[in-house]
Protein backbone atom coordinates (compact mmCIF):
# COMPACT_ATOMS: atom_id res chain seq x y z
CA UNK A 1 0.00 0.00 0.00
CA UNK A 2 1.31 3.43 -0.97
CA UNK A 3 -0.17 6.79 -0.08
CA UNK A 4 0.76 9.67 -2.33
CA UNK A 5 0.27 13.31 -1.35
CA UNK A 6 1.05 16.27 -3.61
CA UNK A 7 1.69 19.83 -2.52
CA UNK A 8 2.92 23.10 -3.95
CA UNK A 9 0.22 24.05 -6.44
CA UNK A 10 -1.06 27.57 -6.82
CA UNK A 11 -1.39 30.60 -9.04
CA UNK A 12 1.60 31.81 -11.04
CA UNK A 13 2.05 34.35 -13.81
CA UNK A 14 3.07 33.31 -17.32
CA UNK A 15 6.81 32.89 -17.50
CA UNK A 16 7.01 32.11 -13.82
CA UNK A 17 8.12 29.02 -11.96
CA UNK A 18 6.51 26.64 -9.51
CA UNK A 19 7.70 23.54 -7.70
CA UNK A 20 5.51 20.60 -6.74
CA UNK A 21 6.36 17.97 -4.16
CA UNK A 22 5.00 14.49 -3.70
CA UNK A 23 5.51 12.67 -0.44
CA UNK A 24 4.83 8.97 -0.26
CA UNK A 25 4.19 6.78 2.68
CA UNK A 26 4.82 3.09 2.26
CA UNK A 27 6.14 0.22 4.26
CA UNK A 28 7.89 -0.91 1.10
CA UNK A 29 11.22 0.40 -0.06
CA UNK A 30 10.49 3.66 -1.91
CA UNK A 31 13.30 2.85 -4.31
CA UNK A 32 11.25 -0.01 -5.71
CA UNK A 33 8.75 2.44 -7.18
CA UNK A 34 8.85 4.38 -10.39
CA UNK A 35 7.15 7.75 -10.01
CA UNK A 36 5.19 9.83 -12.48
CA UNK A 37 3.44 13.16 -12.82
CA UNK A 38 0.20 13.48 -14.78
CA UNK A 39 -2.01 16.47 -15.40
CA UNK A 40 -5.55 17.12 -16.52
CA UNK A 41 -6.76 20.43 -17.85
CA UNK A 42 -10.47 21.35 -17.98
CA UNK A 43 -12.13 19.61 -20.90
CA UNK A 44 -9.02 17.68 -21.81
CA UNK A 45 -7.79 14.16 -21.33
CA UNK A 46 -5.35 13.38 -18.58
CA UNK A 47 -1.80 13.26 -19.90
CA UNK A 48 1.60 12.14 -18.72
CA UNK A 49 3.86 15.08 -17.92
CA UNK A 50 6.91 13.04 -17.08
CA UNK A 51 8.24 10.19 -15.01
CA UNK A 52 11.33 9.09 -13.15
CA UNK A 53 12.59 5.56 -12.93
CA UNK A 54 13.83 3.84 -9.79
CA UNK A 55 17.40 4.59 -10.86
CA UNK A 56 16.71 8.25 -11.63
CA UNK A 57 16.34 8.20 -15.40
CA UNK A 58 13.63 10.58 -16.57
CA UNK A 59 11.16 10.86 -19.42
CA UNK A 60 9.11 13.93 -20.41
CA UNK A 61 6.32 14.76 -22.79
CA UNK A 62 7.56 16.96 -25.64
CA UNK A 63 5.55 20.01 -24.55
CA UNK A 64 7.46 20.32 -21.25
CA UNK A 65 10.96 19.23 -22.28
CA UNK A 66 13.50 21.84 -21.30
CA UNK A 67 11.06 23.53 -18.92
CA UNK A 68 10.11 20.85 -16.39
CA UNK A 69 12.44 18.74 -14.27
CA UNK A 70 11.56 15.68 -12.20
CA UNK A 71 13.80 14.53 -9.38
CA UNK A 72 13.55 12.22 -6.41
CA UNK A 73 14.93 12.01 -2.90
CA UNK A 74 14.78 8.38 -1.91
CA UNK A 75 15.75 9.03 1.69
CA UNK A 76 12.75 11.34 2.07
CA UNK A 77 10.47 9.20 -0.11
CA UNK A 78 9.70 12.31 -2.09
CA UNK A 79 9.55 13.21 -5.76
CA UNK A 80 9.66 16.75 -7.13
CA UNK A 81 8.40 18.51 -10.24
CA UNK A 82 10.12 21.82 -10.97
CA UNK A 83 8.25 23.82 -13.57
CA UNK A 84 9.83 26.82 -15.28
CA UNK A 85 8.70 29.23 -17.98
CA UNK A 86 5.08 28.31 -17.35
CA UNK A 87 2.36 29.16 -19.87
CA UNK A 88 -1.43 29.22 -19.57
CA UNK A 89 -1.44 25.85 -21.38
CA UNK A 90 0.19 24.35 -18.28
CA UNK A 91 -2.91 25.13 -16.23
CA UNK A 92 -4.23 21.82 -14.90
CA UNK A 93 -4.62 19.59 -11.89
CA UNK A 94 -1.32 17.80 -11.41
CA UNK A 95 -1.26 14.26 -10.05
CA UNK A 96 1.61 12.31 -8.59
CA UNK A 97 1.65 8.58 -9.24
CA UNK A 98 3.60 5.54 -8.11
CA UNK A 99 4.01 2.05 -9.49
CA UNK A 100 6.67 -0.66 -9.40
CA UNK A 101 6.18 -1.25 -13.12
CA UNK A 102 7.48 1.30 -15.63
CA UNK A 103 5.06 0.44 -18.41
CA UNK A 104 2.14 1.31 -16.13
CA UNK A 105 3.69 4.60 -15.02
CA UNK A 106 4.16 5.82 -18.59
CA UNK A 107 1.15 4.01 -20.00
CA UNK A 108 -1.53 5.88 -18.12
CA UNK A 109 -2.24 3.18 -15.60
CA UNK A 110 -0.21 3.76 -12.46
CA UNK A 111 -1.62 1.85 -9.53
CA UNK A 112 -1.27 4.61 -6.94
CA UNK A 113 -2.51 8.19 -7.42
CA UNK A 114 -2.53 11.28 -5.30
CA UNK A 115 -5.52 13.58 -4.96
CA UNK A 116 -4.00 16.20 -7.22
CA UNK A 117 -2.95 19.80 -6.81
CA UNK A 118 -4.19 22.72 -8.91
CA UNK A 119 -1.73 24.75 -10.94
CA UNK A 120 -3.08 27.90 -12.57
CA UNK A 121 -0.99 30.02 -14.90
CA UNK A 122 -2.60 33.38 -15.45
CA UNK A 123 -1.84 37.07 -15.43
Amino acid sequence: QVQVVESGGGLVQPGGSLGLSCVTSTSDDFETYHMGWYRQAPGKRRELVGAIEKDGNTKYVDTVKGRFTISRDNAKKTVFLQMNNLTPDDTAVYYCTADPLWFRIVGGQPYYWGQGTQVTVSS
